[in-house]
């Protein structure tokens, strides 16, 4: 996990902010129906009243009265930090149907105003972080579930959250152009996270691809 002193402009505010996040939206939450709220966000409801999603393909329980979030597998409360993306999400979604429909940072809601810092710390830090190649990143997005996607010379779609998915693409440069890599978003994902949020989900799929290519495992 990053410490606020590494962190992205997008990720430091939000550290300076976690306890209003959980609490906004904890409250948003509670006097919302739980039945809209599954079918709003795309997770699963138990017959104790928990709802159950995957976030970066790691499974969460979140407990249907105080919106406590834990760890699936260990049952082990959730750092603020990732209690605070999971929340936001819940709290956000609106149901609309992902669209399929691809946009870039700057067209994302006030994403203008960012897209040059969100770009050197995504798709420009994969191009210069990224060894082995084109084939690197293949093998990496497959192991992190990727899906592939018809766009650049290489293309991968995730699914990060039940209805937020986010799209990475690399061109491959040569003697007249540098290579570019870009991460997307559907046209729907300001309907389930706030811009600054989508930039954090960005950053951190950058990275896990990163490591993926480096090590050849899912992280």
């Amino acid at each position: 996990m990053l410490q606020k002193g590494e962190a992205t402009p997008q990720l430091a505010q939000w550290f300076d902010r976690l306890a209003l996040v959980v609490e906004e939206a904890r409250a948003t939450l509670q006097a919302r129906k739980p039945g809209k709220l599954a079918l709003w966000s795309g997770c699963e409801q138990d017959e104790d009243g928990n709802f159950r999603l995957s976030f970066f393909w790691q499974e969460y329980i979140i407990s249907g009265g105080e919106f406590t979030v834990r760890q699936a597998d260990t049952g082990q409360e959730v750092s603020s930090f990732t209690c605070s993306l999971i929340l936001t999400y819940l709290a956000v979604a609106d149901g609309t149907t992902p669209s399929s429909r691809w946009i870039g940072f700057r067209e994302l809601p006030d994403g203008m105003f960012y897209v040059q810092a969100f770009q050197g710390y995504t798709g420009g830090r994969l191009v210069r972080e990224l060894e082995g190649g084109l084939e690197a990143l293949r093998r990496a997005a497959q192991a992190l579930g990727g899906e592939p996607l018809e766009l650049g010379d290489v293309g991968y779609v995730f699914t990060v959250l039940p209805r937020v998915h986010l799209a990475v693409v690399y061109w491959q440069g040569d003697d007249e152009f540098p290579s570019q890599a870009r991460v997307l978003f559907e046209d729907t994902a300001a309907h389930y996270m706030p811009t600054d949020g989508l930039a954090i989900l960005g950053s951190q799929l950058v990275g896990r691809l990163l490591k993926a290519a480096r090590t050849g495992e899912s992280v």
